[in-house]
């Protein structure tokens, strides 16, 4: 073989071996206009040819944590969860406080559930709610019902049992049910929404119950929220000569600060006269806050304190009794006992004003479980 016939071959080698490497190391010149066009084109729904760039841009610049975040988000929405989990994860060895990258971990986790083949629960619980003046009150729930997760959300439906031990002077002992549906629709991986209907035949429970609330997720693990919440009282208006139609307006502010979840809640009561007969003297329209700092220790176990102040009260099953003032206290402690079972117990303090300068204690209590069967 003649010396240029060699030249050639070696030319041609090096071509193939080192030079594809050379160029694909220069390939990326601006990671940030990169970053921009990957993310339209997820936007657009080019999710494979999103992911490819993704793991590019990563390789490219490793340190680059908001390209790592892109991408498991793109993996996410393609549903390849376990992936998706390890590129967050990766980031979060080097920035574990990072906030961006563990609500997208608790969004993984989330629609990893939501996606995988136990996708139906069982769903029971009780709770309690007791004061002594000016009369003695012993309130009680027990529920039951079932869950099914689609992939549009979440639905649920079941049943609750009241029992109302009310002492003199308007003695009375009184144990009713309420069906209620319940769902939680997702309109896009920003967007979703609460929506509630109940009804009851009792005098306790309110007759109609309905709510609506809608979140938006923003950017930097920030988030918003509004919604209304509407009872009707029928056959307690009857007993206490009391129309009980019930506005409650509320909006929120939530953000993600490392394991931290806070949430600042207003409340805004609107709420018909009432009849200077019934003994119910309350204002028009009320207004509450409440605090609640969440802090997760994993993806499902978390410890939650709420702290309120104000009228306006933020429990459905309460609604009936009246208060000029309050402020109020609670813990919750959401654990998985196992693969299936979670449990939610929480305990609460409330100091209200019930009638003007007349104050009284107020406890309350819950515990709840849910139950994940394995759908064939």
């Amino acid at each position: 073989m003649n010396k240029p016939a060699v030249l050639i071959i070696i030319v041609s080698l090096f071509a193939v071996l080192f030079l594809p490497v050379t160029l694909s190391g220069q390939e990326i010149q601006d990671p940030e206009a990169e970053y921009s066009r990957i993310r339209s084109m997820a936007f657009e729904g080019k999710l494979d040819s999103a992911a490819i760039a993704g793991r590019k841009l990563v390789n490219s610049f490793p340190s680059y944590g908001d390209a790592r975040i892109l991408l498991g988000r793109i993996l996410a929405w393609k549903k390849d969860y376990k992936n998706a989990s390890a590129v967050v994860d990766t980031l979060l060895m080097t920035e574990p406080g990072n906030s961006e990258a563990l609500s997208l971990k608790r969004d993984i986790v989330q629609w990893s559930k939501e996606n995988r083949s136990e996708s139906t629960g069982l769903r029971a619980g009780y709770l309690f709610d007791s004061f002594r003046e000016p009369y003695s009150r012993f309130w009680q729930v027990f529920n039951a019902g079932v869950e099914h997760r689609f992939n549009w959300g979440l639905l649920a439906g079941g049943v609750n049992i009241g029992d109302a031990n009310i002492g003199a002077p308007n003695t009375d002992h009184a144990t009713e049910w309420q069906a209620e549906v319940e769902a939680y629709p997702k309109f896009s991986a920003k967007n979703y929404a609460y929506l509630e209907y109940a009804y009851s035949p009792g005098k306790y429970f309110p007759t109609h119950r309905a709510a609506a609330e809608f979140w938006q997720v923003l950017p930097a693990g920030w988030g918003v929220s509004a919604g209304m919440n509407f009872y009707y009282f029928d056959r307690i208006a009857d007993s206490l000569n009391d129309k009980r139609n019930i506005y409650i307006a509320h909006a929120s502010v939530e953000k993600y600060v490392g394991r931290y979840w806070i949430s600042l809640k207003g409340y805004l009561h609107f709420k018909e006269s009432s009849d200077t007969t019934s003994g119910y003297n309350v204002k028009k329209e009320t207004l509450s806050g409440y605090l609640n700092i969440r802090r997760y220790f994993n993806d499902v176990n978390y410890l939650q304190l709420g702290l309120g102040a104000g009228t306006a009260p933020d429990e459905p099953y309460n609604i009936w009794t009246s208060r000029y003032s309050a402020y109020s206290a609670r813990l919750t402690y959401n654990v998985s006992l196992s693969k299936k079972l979670i449990m939610r117990v929480g305990t609460g303090y409330s100091y209200e004003e019930y009638q003007e300068n007349t104050w009284r204690n107020r406890l309350d209590g819950n515990i709840n479980f849910v139950y994940a069967i394995k759908m064939k």
